[in-house]
């Protein structure tokens, strides 16, 4: 049976694909890396990567031993972790991930405290759309998410903060003006309910759709394109770090005249927020909220 070091260069070498992108992450030479893939598959008593000039294929008994490795690995990274929790230090891998507009405009703060504490404590971070974090912690590749919007969610979870919603131009100061201007509607992608949100504020006030709409894929897009003049847009406030110059902010409000506002919550199952970089974490975050509304 091979070892554990032996599961981690499978492990690269499937991740790679490649025998000199492997080597070079393994920090060995290719020849030795090759010597040492024959004597594994020895071992297991079947070929299992074909190599040609465009690099690695698993084979059928490949695939197999490939998925028993990560099954091994995965496992043995979880054990770590309980036994790191069982200690007084904060270490292990801290998992987590977070919607993109919150690990691009809030996280960067909050885990720069957390590593400035923690220096043993390791990092994982995935970013992507709120379903993308839901999926993340279901499939348990994370301990923790931090995603927007209301979550139907079973286990565990922290609401973190509310920001308001503006309609953000270089010249429009007030929303009807949109029904007059020429310049498009810019809008980003998401796949959350801020986009439907954004609809029926839309429909309550005008009726009508944008005379001219432009969609990108990322929100830093849209607001970079509003913010030179290109068009107008809806941000939510964790964008906007009150730095912006000659750009009006309107606030948007709802049917019964309160701020339109985004909630992002903190998730996980009960099991994780017993892992001490997990508590350790949520410790930080809850500071930083703190520190963050008392300058406000």
């Amino acid at each position: 049976m091979s070892s554990l070091s032996e599961f981690q260069l499978l492990s690269v070498l499937a991740q790679e694909m490649n025998m000199r992108k492997a080597a070079e992450r393994l920090f060995v030479s290719q020849p030795a890396l090759s010597q040492r893939l024959q004597t594994i598959e020895k071992d297991w008593g079947a070929k299992l990567f074909i190599r040609s000039q465009k690099g690695l294929t698993l084979t059928p008994a490949g695939e197999h031993v490939i998925q028993f490795v990560d099954e091994v690995l995965f496992k043995q990274e979880r054990v770590r972790e309980t036994i790191h929790s069982l200690q007084s230090e904060v270490a292990g891998t801290l998992k987590i991930a977070v919607a993109s507009i919150v690990g691009l405009n809030w996280l960067p703060q909050v885990l720069k405290k957390f590593i400035e504490r923690y220096p043993q404590a390791k990092i994982s971070l995935i970013t992507g759309w709120s379903s993308e974090i839901l999926k993340c912690i279901y499939d348990d590749q994370v301990q923790i998410g931090i995603i927007r919007g209301t979550p139907d969610w079973k286990g565990r979870k922290i609401h973190l903060f509310q920001d308001s919603l503006y309609l953000v131009d270089k010249e429009i100061t007030s929303p009807e003006q949109v029904l007059e201007t020429e310049r498009p509607f810019i809008q980003f992608k998401s796949d959350s309910n801020y986009f439907q949100e954004i609809q029926d504020w839309w429909l309550r006030h005008f009726k009508t759709p944008p005379r001219r709409t432009v969609v990108v894929d990322q929100i830093e897009t849209c607001k970079q394109m509003a913010f030179n003049g290109i068009g107008y847009a809806i941000l939510p406030a964790i964008t906007l770090n009150g730095a912006e110059k000659d750009i009006f902010k309107i606030p948007l409000h709802d049917e019964h005249g309160l701020p339109l506002k985004r909630d992002t919550w903190l998730l996980g199952y009960e099991s994780s927020f017993q892992l001490k970089q997990v508590q350790a974490f949520v410790e930080v975050v809850k500071e930083h909220i703190e520190e963050t509304e008392k300058m406000q």
